[in-house]
């Protein structure tokens, strides 16, 4: 009895381990050394955003500083690369391969998966940035091009919001997207950023440069992700206090990212989760909604003659916007605008590539790149027409005063503008929604993508490492918002994206080397099928006739005997 209490006693701890090692193992799934360091990684970061918010703010400018003056170039260089990869990989032979096998037809309908893209990369960017960008270029014009509030500074403001939400930014999500569908759906590989490095470091993506390059992925998303939250925050605070005695402050802020937070948990480990794709698709129609009530009810002639001259003057300028640095003059307007905003679209590239990517089985890279990066770019430049085309006309011509109230808030220019309309309190309040609505998905949808990345690819992780990301990329959101507000969240954008640029360069040519590796492959064995058919249909005296033929073009050496050494001096002298 004495014995058995014993062994009973010393087995418990090894029993409570094993349970609690289960519980882990059924919370968690099979997660490793990518989830933990990122963890600690996003941890650590917070945790000084919030202890120490000067010294971080002040870090951050130092290093904006650095990257922007040593490599703001790189960044503009290299997503020209991309836009210029992406379209050549269209246009040439690459472009007729399918993601998966040769005949499969695609998973989605076009026009859903058209529908599904474009929710996937705008949403709170264009809300946001519709009337901002164009009033704040407005009020202090693109490189010192016009005087301010003027109608060239309108005009310069109205092509560069063209150009920064164009074909460069949705470049970005296109070479992730390509990479991650080819190797998953050709090579039926992981799901995973490391995965596309195969071909350039074989089984190194199994081993320590494979978790590096995951862990590098997910802080990187975390971040850009956040960075869209703390985004949706200034918004819905700017909306908010128009129905609430509330401020436009960090306390408002805070308590709106609390709320989203709740409600995101709530869908997260409920049924409603199932929901999501009808907010998605709702999202949608209150969006075409609110785009078709403000260029019916606004300066609808004069939308579409914006919309028709930046899309010239876009398509013109295209190479100078896509290079231009100031080196000479010095000025920040480069760091502050461009390299932000590719710099955001580098930290959003591998959760909205990685989404494209897995509704794309069954299309072609042709198919991708123009889906990809035409129709976005189209809608982008009509709502930008419609929203930042009406909010100039109405400040040119009717001194609205939108754009004092951008120079003083930024998000607030939008629910300026709806004030100009009829049904003004309706739009606001539809817009608020909307805006509630994007950053609902976007976080659901990132969450998925980030629990794929640290599950070591798996196709579903646990409902609570989704719900753990959440609450990473809430946290993150609010202490960034805390150290630096607006301008925090750029600097941030663009200091992380570094890295994940160098990365996406190696991705590029990772790419195009699989894809020629799969013609060569290909393409021998075509000439091989085509000389054993060429060969079966001939007949015996017409294969003689062609051995006889290829000898008189490439006659075959004789044997002969090697000359003695000793007979030859010249033998055995180096040349």
């Amino acid at each position: 009895m004495t014995d058995s209490r014993s062994k009973l006693a010393a087995s418990s701890p090894e029993r409570r381990r094993g349970m609690l090692s289960h519980f882990a193992r059924r919370m968690l799934g099979d997660v490793g050394a990518v989830f933990l360091v990122s963890m600690i990684v996003i941890l650590g970061f917070a945790a000084l955003a919030a202890l120490v918010p000067v010294s971080v703010a002040a870090v951050s400018s130092r290093l904006l500083d650095v990257t922007a003056h040593n490599f703001g170039w790189l960044y503009l260089f290299v997503t020209s690369g991309f836009a210029c990869f992406a379209i050549f990989l269209a246009v040439s032979r690459f472009g007729t391969i399918r993601f998966g096998p040769d005949h499969e037809p695609p998973e989605f309908s076009y026009t859903a998966w058209l529908g599904m893209i474009f929710s996937a990369g705008m949403g709170v960017g264009l809300v946001f940035w519709g009337v901002a960008e164009p009033l704040t270029h407005f009020n202090e014009p693109p490189l010192g091009i016009g005087t301010p509030r003027s109608f060239e500074a309108a005009q310069t403001g109205m092509r560069y919001s063209f150009f920064h939400w164009g074909i460069h930014q949705w470049a970005n999500f296109a070479i992730v997207g390509l990479s991650i569908a080819y190797v998953r759906f050709r090579h039926n590989s992981r799901g995973l950023i490391s995965e596309t490095f195969r071909p350039l470091i074989g089984s190194g993506v199994d081993g320590t440069w494979g978790k590096a390059i995951d862990i590098l992925t997910v802080v990187s998303t975390v971040f850009g992700v956040a960075t869209t939250l703390g985004l949706g925050a200034l918004q819905l605070n700017s909306g908010v206090v128009r129905f609430l005695d509330v401020d436009y402050g960090y306390s408002t802020q805070l308590a709106i990212i609390l709320g989203l937070g709740l409600v995101f948990l709530v869908t997260a480990v409920t049924p409603l989760e199932k929901g999501i794709r009808y907010v998605s698709n709702a999202n949608m129609a209150i969006a075409a909604a609110l785009l078709v009530a403000v260029a019916v009810l606004g300066p609808t002639s004069f939308i579409f003659g914006v919309l028709t001259q930046t899309l010239g003057e876009y398509l013109g300028n295209i190479v100078e916007m896509s290079l231009v640095t100031s080196p000479y003059s010095g000025g920040q307007w480069v760091e502050q605008w461009t390299m932000f905003y590719w710099a955001w679209g580098l930290s959003w590239a591998p959760f909205v590539g990685s989404f494209i990517a897995r509704i794309s089985r069954g299309r072609t890279i042709r198919e991708f790149v123009l889906g990809v990066m035409i129709v976005p770019v189209a809608l982008s430049m009509l709502w930008f027409s419609v929203f930042g085309g009406s909010a100039v006309y109405f400040e040119l011509f009717k001194q609205a005063g939108i754009a004092d109230a951008v120079a003083n808030e930024a998000p607030s220019g939008l629910y300026v503008l709806l004030d100009q309309l009829p049904a003004s309190r309706m739009l606001v309040a539809g817009t608020v929604l909307l805006v509630a609505m994007f950053v609902m998905t976007s976080a659901n949808s990132a969450t998925f993508i980030l629990g794929m990345f640290t599950s070591k690819g798996v196709l579903n992780p646990t409902r609570f490492v989704r719900v753990f990301w959440g609450v990473m990329i809430l946290v993150l959101a609010a202490a960034l918002l805390f150290s630096g507000g607006l301008g925090g969240l750029q600097t941030i954008s663009i200091i992380t994206a570094f890295p994940f640029m160098l990365l996406m360069i190696l991705i590029a040519f990772s790419l195009y080397r699989d894809l020629s590796k799969e013609f060569a492959i290909r393409d021998e064995s075509a000439r091989v099928l085509n000389a054993r058919i060429e060969q079966f249909f001939l007949r015996e005296p017409e294969r003689e006739a062609a051995r006889e033929a290829e000898e008189e073009v490439h006659p075959t050496a004789p044997e002969a005997d090697m000359p003695d050494p000793k007979s030859d001096p010249t033998q055995g002298i180096s040349r």
